[in-house]
């Protein structure tokens, strides 16, 4: 075979190599685009125009069932609505809002497996669930508070430090550990659930109980002879919630909270839901 004719089949075969070699980029770049078009929940929203969002369905005032809709109703439901229909307006589009209930051991779960696009479930921002889920912007200031009967004489966790002192909380939580640190000589006793130790405080097996305060106001809106007193005496927030890694999401979601901040909606909302709570000035919850 003569030289001439070994350097036209070794040019036509270098040819061949990068064609075939762009061809596979090409490929490459296609089938991360299509993968990020699939997996971009903003973009899905906006294709299907429905935003699904994870809500309680047993806590009051963010998220109760109502007799009357059959509906989950309360803060979280409210925001969540509202952040759709803000993310709809800066997108010139329209979005629905569809609710799924959730636990507070499904949430999350539920979340990573996609069948909610993002979580309004009174949250807390913690650094663990930071690691599977990129949270907002606080969106609620909660924190560890003490609910006691109303008379009762104490103002906040200070009075309860001392050895006649009784405070209830709820096996598995931080919140007794928490009390030890601002009541060290009180006397603490661990019931099973939320549920259970209002009970023991209703029946004086304590003078106060200590959770979130969020769970406490609930509690409020069932008995009228109790009451949240003092400021909460530890800094855990609210955020909502969606699926590490989806930024667009997120972002659309915090620019969202910002405007119906400045537009005076989640003052009506904190309003609406916080101002008949006892012992409570809802405008403590927006500063």
């Amino acid at each position: 075979m003569s030289k001439a004719k070994l350097k036209r089949m070794g040019l036509f075969a270098s040819v061949i190599l990068v064609i075939i070699l762009i061809g596979g980029v090409m490929l490459g770049i296609n089938a991360r685009e299509r993968q990020n078009k699939e997996t971009d929940a903003l973009s899905q929203i906006k294709q299907t125009h429905v935003m699904r969002w994870g809500v309680k369905c047993d806590t009051r005032l963010f998220g109760l069932i109502s007799p009357k809709t059959e509906q989950s109703e309360g803060f979280d439901v409210d925001i969540a609505r509202a952040i759709t229909k803000q993310i709809a307006k800066d997108n010139h589009t329209h979005i629905k809002s569809e609710f799924t209930p959730v636990t507070t051991n499904s949430k999350i779960q539920l979340l990573k497996n996609k069948q909610v696009d993002a979580v309004a479930a009174s949250m807390t921002i913690t650094p663990e669930r930071a690691k599977i889920v990129d949270f907002s912007k606080p969106y609620f200031p909660a924190g560890q508070s003490i609910l006691v009967k109303k008379n009762s004489g104490i103002k906040n966790i200070k009075d309860l430090n001392n050895s006649k002192s009784t405070v209830i909380g709820v096996m598995g939580t931080t919140a007794l550990e928490t009390t030890k640190k601002f009541a060290p000589k009180a006397h603490l006793i661990a019931m099973p659930d939320n549920s259970q130790a209002f009970s023991a405080l209703e029946s004086a097996q304590g003078q106060a109980m200590t959770t979130d305060n969020a769970i406490l106001y609930g509690f409020t809106q069932q008995s009228n002879n109790v009451e949240v007193v003092g400021k909460p005496f530890t800094n855990q927030p609210y955020g909502l919630g969606v699926d590490k890694g989806q930024t667009q999401l997120n972002n659309a979601v915090n620019k969202a909270l910002a405007e119906i901040i400045k537009d005076g909606t989640y003052n009506r909302l904190i309003k609406k839901w916080f101002s008949n709570i006892p012992g409570l000035d809802w405008r403590d919850l927006t500063k």
